[in-house]
């Protein structure tokens, strides 16, 4: 059964920088980021093919968020990060479709904190 383990969640200060990263158990076709607030559902932060390739952004994170992977680990390099960025972010993993959308995947982490503040 795959599992995912994620790292490198914490406090940052505005303006500042943090590299979230994603384990995968196994060989899996796709690995995504999603991130959510208190009282509200997940929103897709960027997802990375295995060939690389990423093909989903979220409009917010746009410009500031790279996603990369490196073989079965996906990283999440977030930059320029603001109050709005704190969340619980989570890695999530597909073998059928890399999408934005948190209806697809079919296993998820277990969420790592991201705190925003000064």
């Amino acid at each position: 059964q795959l599992q995912l383990v994620e790292s490198g969640g914490g406090l940052v200060q505005p303006g500042g920088s943090l590299t979230l990263s994603c384990q995968a158990s196994s060989d899996v076709y796709a690995l995504a980021w999603f991130r959510q607030a208190p009282g509200k559902g997940r929103e897709g932060v960027a997802c990375i093919r295995n060939t690389g390739k990423s093909i989903y952004y979220l409009d917010a994170v746009r410009g500031r968020f790279t996603i990369s992977r490196d073989k079965n680990t996906a990283y999440l390099h977030m930059n320029r990060l603001s109050p709005e960025d704190a969340r619980v972010y989570y890695c999530a993993a597909s073998n059928y479709v890399c999408t934005g959308d948190e209806t697809i995947p079919d296993t998820w982490g277990q969420g790592i904190q991201v705190a925003v503040s000064s």
